[in-house]
């Protein structure tokens, strides 16, 4: 049996292709997410847009670690809320907050990843931010924003601030509070997110040693901007080069998500 033939054989008969193939990523990002040591509990959230016209995306039932996700528990939700399919459990309310705020202005945003890591936790809530230190922190302070915290995400009166300080950028700080990246895909989101948590890691291990060494020549940073900036580069290498392989890993580490 192909791996084509096995996905629809998982697939509900009420379920379009497309949402399914979005499932499934979605399932393996979360854990993936856990595989690499970045969860909280159950808590932290990452949602994908379903394909086709309304703005209904897929997040985690609230209540199930993330090792746990599968392509048929993720519950999809609308714009205002409303759960659109049958779960036991309900979805995380901040977590809403932060996701519709994204998916409610952003076409290209398929895919939101949010997390409390450590290290993205202790950057997000230094004064200087993320600093372009090293070739991997290039990765991102090209394309980086910075959100306040206004305490536990519930109040949705925060939405349009949140909405402002992305702006078109594809990684973000939350202040005090973590990371966020986006994505045209699942896999470009979960790139991004790797890239973002292993600078802050490079930065806080770099701190601790002492004075860090800045880059020396402006033009080197420059030079990668450019060649980073090229976002249609960036989202066929994430799911051509990176999540086939990811996927690979999670199949024979931890399989079962496609269910």
């Amino acid at each position: 049996m192909s791996p084509a033939e096995a996905r629809l054989r998982e697939m509900p008969s009420n379920m379009t292709e497309a949402e399914w193939q979005q499932r499934v990523n979605l399932a393996a990002c979360y854990r993936l997410v856990a595989l690499y040591g970045w969860d909280d509990l159950v808590d932290t959230h990452i949602s994908a847009r379903v394909p086709g016209p309304d703005h209904h995306f897929l997040i985690n039932p609230y209540g199930l670690m993330f090792e746990e996700i599968t392509a048929s528990s993720l519950v999809k939700v609308d714009l205002h809320g409303n759960q659109l399919s049958e779960s036991e459990y309900s979805i995380n309310p901040a977590g809403f907050t932060i996701h519709s705020a994204i998916h409610e202005v952003r076409e290209d945003a398929i895919c939101v990843l949010h997390l409390h890591t450590l290290d993205g936790t202790a950057v997000s809530s230094s004064a200087e931010g993320l600093l372009p230190l090293n070739q991997t922190a290039q990765l991102v302070t090209h394309d980086l924003a910075y959100h306040d915290y206004e305490g536990i995400a519930l109040d949705h009166e925060e939405r349009p601030r949140l909405q402002k300080d992305l702006g078109d950028h594809n990684h973000m700080l939350l202040r005090n509070h973590g990371t966020l990246t986006v994505g045209r895909s699942v896999a470009s989101a979960f790139e991004r997110m790797y890239h973002l948590e292993r600078a802050c890691s490079m930065q806080v291990r770099t701190r601790a040693l002492g004075t860090p060494v800045y880059p020396v020549e402006e033009i080197a940073i420059e030079k990668n901007t450019e060649l980073l900036a090229n976002r249609d580069r960036a989202e066929l290498r994430a799911n051509n080069l990176v999540w086939p392989p990811l996927l690979r890993k999670l199949d024979r580490v931890n399989p079962g998500y496609r269910s």
